[in-house]
């Protein structure tokens, strides 16, 4: 039995033991690849700093990184920063995903909707959205609001794309079959567009929760009273060089966290749909 033979229900077979073995020792090598590079580059950035005797304000060295990370850390001071733009974040992505699912299904389900809004949805969206930050800091102030704004805005229109073209691409054939069958609006929707659509809801939530970090850093940098792009403008005013690096490792960490999470929301989302365990689907964003 091959790893791609199905059950009678249409099901993949259950792995043989030596597939789960042969399984782990291939992602036990790609982990090894992946950390093997990674030391690799430090200890070449940590060589070449030293020996090209390059000031810490302009390219510091991974061990001064390090005990900027650690300082930082030890003091509670990041923590603090932290707790403030993730929380932002995280609204962010939560109302934008949300507003654009909903608008997208709308658009996608009523023509006179699409007719209506949807052409100044798209001028909305042609504009920078990093021009807009600082309106944002004008209308709602240095507080967390306009860094939830900033955010929501990023994550909504991937998701209001994605969705408009997930439940199109739902099967012509399939829809007049369940309308021929007596299906309302409502279950054809639900039964079929909807369940079409997952795999690019999906894949722009994954889009989503990283323009989300980028929509609170960018709010915090044109004003704000806490946040790591804050502590990034002060560490920059000091020409602290390892602070700001140590800044954006864990910033880069906080944004690989949140897209591993969503990665694994979307294989239990889409148990069923066995391409999108192993790669996206194409989407329009």
């Amino acid at each position: 039995m091959t790893a791609i033979d199905r059950r009678q229900d249409g099901r993949p077979a259950a792995a043989s033991p030596g597939q789960h073995r042969s399984r782990a020792s291939e992602k036990a090598r790609d982990i090894a690849v992946t950390l093997g590079f990674l030391v690799l580059t430090v200890g070449t950035w940590e060589v070449l700093v030293r020996a090209l005797h390059l000031p810490d304000y302009v390219v510091p060295a991974p061990s001064q990184i390090a005990m900027a990370l650690k300082r930082g850390l030890a003091s509670g001071l990041y923590q603090r920063h932290l707790g403030v733009t993730v929380y932002a974040a995280l609204m962010g992505f939560a109302i934008g995903s949300v507003v654009g699912i909903v608008l997208g299904a709308v658009i996608a389900s009523f023509r006179f909707a699409e007719l209506i809004v949807y052409p100044y949805v798209i001028m909305f969206k042609s504009m920078p959205k990093v021009a807009l930050a600082p309106l944002f800091t004008l209308w709602f102030g240095l507080g967390i609001a306009s860094k939830i704004v900033s955010s929501s805005i990023l994550c909504f229109f991937p998701l209001l794309v994605n969705t408009i073209a997930g439940l199109r691409s739902a099967d012509e054939d399939r829809i007049s079959l369940m309308r021929s069958m007596g299906a309302s609006k409502f279950q054809i929707f639900w039964y079929l567009r909807f369940p079409s659509a997952l795999p690019y809801i999906m894949a722009g939530l994954e889009l989503a929760v990283v323009l989300a970090l980028i929509g609170t850093i960018v709010a915090e940098f044109v004003g704000a009273h806490a946040g790591l792009g804050t502590l990034i403008q002060i560490q920059n005013a000091n020409m602290d060089g390892p602070g700001q690096f140590s800044v954006l490792i864990l910033l880069s960490v906080v944004g690989l966290t949140m897209n591993v999470i969503v990665r694994r929301l979307k294989k239990w989302v889409l148990h069923w749909d066995v391409s999108a365990q192993g790669s996206d689907p194409n989407t329009q964003i």
